[in-house]
């Protein structure tokens, strides 16, 4: 494919000390380890320190660099674990990315609005996306990181699972976990909206 093969010359151009390619590369992919940094830590200054640690670390173990994954899946595995480091540098006690949160069957959440039917509009508004990316940032981190790569960076099952150092099955149990946490946290605000909607309807 042209897309591997470009990137097989820009990755062998960084390699040869190309700085031009490395510049390439920053303005490439600085959008989504910007993306993934600050969702993971919710700090924008933080969040441009590990962006900035995560390419320094990346141009200088270029030669670490293995063709199992795509650059994009690399330089992520990068960012989160820079991330999560920091996180863990502010609390004493985090989880582990690696660590399991009890059984993949999880109770129903005790709030169950499906804010899948209220109109397209309702959900792209700045206070459904802040209430949105709040959500996010109170979850759990190693589900939050899950979710992040799969539903906010579009990363496949195998390539989350690659770039977290997870099995595939383990990826699908936190994505399934942070669906159904996200839908908890979220369904009080959309059950109002929705309300506000149906009274705005009748008036």
């Amino acid at each position: 494919m042209a897309e591997d093969r470009a990137e097989r010359d820009l990755y062998e151009r960084i390699r040869a000390g190309d700085k031009t390619a490395c510049s390439e590369c920053i303005e490439l992919h600085a959008p989504g380890v910007y993306r993934v940094a600050l969702r993971i830590l919710g700090d924008p200054v933080e969040a441009e320190d590990v962006m900035q640690e995560t390419f320094s670390s990346a141009f200088s173990g270029i030669d670490s660099f293995e063709w199992r994954s795509g650059m994009t899946t690399w330089l992520y595995r990068i960012a989160s674990n820079a991330a999560l480091m920091r996180l863990r540098g502010r609390k004493p006690v985090a989880f582990s990315i690696d660590e399991d949160n009890g059984p993949a069957e999880l109770e129903p959440p005790a709030q169950l609005f499906d804010w899948c039917c209220l109109p397209e509009q309702d959900l792209e508004t700045s206070e459904a996306h802040d209430q949105i990316e709040a959500a996010i940032a109170r979850l759990p981190e190693n589900l939050r990181v899950v979710f992040v790569m799969r539903e906010m960076e579009g990363l496949s099952t195998d390539e989350t699972a690659e770039t977290l150092g997870l099995s595939a099955e383990n990826v699908k149990v936190r994505l399934h976990r942070a669906r159904l946490a996200l839908r908890e946290s979220l369904s009080g605000y959309f059950t109002e909206l929705a309300a506000k909607r149906r009274v705005d309807h009748e008036s």
